[in-house]
């Protein structure tokens, strides 16, 4: 009897959870499905309806809705059943918006959302970019980019704008032709439990980008993109919505063609308290990093229990297969399409701000290259620690190295060096301790130091475990 009123009782909640939760089919409003048609229109009257009551826009299984653009909106949960999908139309004229205000030459937005509030995304169903639709022609590294005039039509997956309590769970997302999940000025938000797979031969496209977003928690996630997989990032189009911070990152494992995690390149206000923590990287041309090119700062990030694998590629993504990298270059001038949007209103040139506090722990690293640390002036890095970092480099590719890529910068993008475990050059107080340097049967001649140190004021170096690349020729450690 007792348990005949339990399960009773269960069921009774179920159904009361059904009741109060509204459900808005698509197909009801219109959506065909049939993967030709396109549905915006319909799928646009199910969320405005949705977002009147609050409650879940059906996208159901088993169809294909072939869609334009359209606006997510406040107190929906966009619901993509599994074995459903949601695929951007290949027609360029669809795409106006653009990505970046009256920077139009970055990218337009397929799915946008503004000011909204209380939006999820949910189920194990499909949000596809047809990225490969908007390509030129293949080439052995990456795909052509289309000429354009003023707009780049290429879309952005998902772009929100000033959204708040943001939750994007389960779902599989990618396939995009720019910037997969860019978040602006966002505040609460999870992303937890996606895979993000993107061409690893597209150009531009990144992971997830959080931009001026603060209290974000990203977990459990499986990404792979040719640019990077998460970016944090200050764009100076959206700098009334100021700092990012208060994020974590754990139990990821990426994939990139470039950099896997980055902090940077554009950072015009302030990046800081931030944690990554257990996540994997593989195969990628750049493993962590922090690349700062304008007057932002970088401070107090914290990096731990990793796995970093790191291979050289071509030229064409940025990065030499370095597991860690901290830079601080001011930015080139006119080294870029949009350059007129990377500096100051006004300006023709800009500055670098500082990195600071910044904590490597438990981490191993195995690749092609190593450690990179380099700054413009010696107080542009400041306060770096490697606790438990352990190197391990080997030749395994024909891609030549003993180069360093310091680009988008003034100064040279490319820059000669030897590979050493740890390479600094021009830094303050940099703390190695409890760390490891070991290398492969491949070794050419400019694999050198296990630790190389060049104009850095303060370098401790407790308990290095290692030698040289050929003990006989050069020291254990260089300064």
């Amino acid at each position: 009897m007792i348990k005949k009123s339990i399960i009773t009782t269960i069921f009774f909640c179920i159904s009361l959870t059904a009741i109060a939760q509204k459900v808005y089919d698509i197909k009801k409003y219109g959506a065909k499905g049939d993967g030709k048609t396109n549905d915006a229109a319909a799928i646009q009257k199910a969320i405005d309806a949705c977002s009147k009551t609050g409650g879940q826009v059906l996208i159901p299984a088993p169809y294909t809705f072939l869609t334009g653009p359209f606006n997510v909106k406040s107190n929906v949960d966009l619901h993509i059943e599994g074995g459903a999908k949601i695929l951007a139309s290949p027609d360029e004229k669809l795409y106006t918006e653009s990505a970046f205000r009256e920077n139009k030459g970055e990218g337009t937005i397929w799915i946008g959302g503004k000011n909204i509030e209380n939006f999820s995304i949910s189920g194990s169903g499909k949000i596809d970019g047809n990225g490969i639709s908007f390509m030129g022609a293949e080439e052995d590294d990456a795909y052509i980019l289309k000429p354009f005039n003023i707009l780049d039509p290429r879309p952005h997956v998902l772009t929100i704008i000033g959204g708040k309590n943001i939750r994007i769970k389960d779902a599989h997302i990618g396939n995009s032709a720019y910037w997969t999940i860019h978040l602006v000025g966002c505040n609460d938000v999870v992303i937890s439990g996606i895979t993000l797979l993107n061409s690893l031969k597209v150009r531009n496209s990144d992971g997830i980008d959080l931009d001026h977003c603060k209290n974000v928690r990203i977990s459990d996630c499986y990404i792979e993109s040719g640019d990077d997989c998460i970016c944090l990032k200050n764009r100076r189009e959206f700098e009334e919505f100021g700092a990012c911070e208060n994020i974590t990152v754990t139990n990821c494992t990426m994939t990139s063609s470039s950099c896997a995690i980055k902090i940077g390149s554009e950072n015009m206000d302030a990046i800081r308290q931030v944690v990554f923590n257990n996540c994997i990287i593989k195969k990628s041309n750049r493993g962590v990093g922090i690349q700062n090119r304008d007057e932002g700062t970088v401070s107090d990030v914290i990096f731990s229990n990793m796995i970093i694998e790191g291979q050289l590629t071509t030229d064409t993504w940025w990065g030499k297969a370095e597991p860690i990298y901290v830079t601080a270059y001011s930015r080139a001038n006119g080294n870029h399409k949009d350059a007129n949007w990377r500096f100051p209103k006004g300006a023709t040139e800009g500055k670098v701000g500082a990195i600071s506090n910044i904590y490597f722990t438990n981490i191993q690293c195995f690749g092609e290259n190593g450690v990179y640390v380099s700054g413009e002036t010696k107080d542009k890095i400041k306060n770096i620690v490697f606790e438990g970092v352990n190197v391990f480099i080997d030749k395994t590719s024909n891609f030549p190295g003993g180069i360093y890529d310091r680009r988008p910068s003034k100064m040279d993008g490319f820059v000669k060096g030897s590979t050493s475990g740890f390479y600094f050059d021009t830094a303050e107080n940099i703390k190695v301790q409890n760390c490891a340097v070991n290398w492969g049967k491949n070794k050419p001649d400019y694999f050198k130091h296990a630790i190389e140190s060049k104009n850095v004021d303060i370098l401790k170096v407790n308990n290095l475990d290692g030698e040289a690349a050929f003990p006989q020729k050069y020291e254990v450690v260089k300064k």
